[in-house]
């Protein structure tokens, strides 16, 4: 029986783009005393189970228009993308 492939999707603020919700964090976490914590960026992370018998490369081409279409703001957000078979 052929195992189902998983895709994980990263989605993270440009780096360009401030991210008043990670300096949050970040502010927190040094307040606490973590003091080697210099920077913290937030973001979305989605895990897609992929139908057994697909095509590796159709399935990254599907998954990158879908990031861009749905999962992502292109403007603001950059995606990255990790296939297990």
């Amino acid at each position: 029986m052929k195992r189902h492939m998983k895709a994980h999707v990263f989605v993270t603020l440009k780096k360009t783009v401030l991210d008043a919700q990670g300096k949050t964090v970040c502010q927190a976490l040094r307040g606490m005393g973590h003091n080697s914590i210099v920077d913290v960026r937030q973001g979305k992370y989605f895990e897609i189970d992929i139908a057994s018998g697909a095509s590796v490369e159709a399935v990254r081409a599907e998954l990158n228009q879908i990031a861009q279409d749905i999962l992502a703001n292109p403007v603001i957000e950059d995606c990255r993308l990790e296939i297990e078979e």
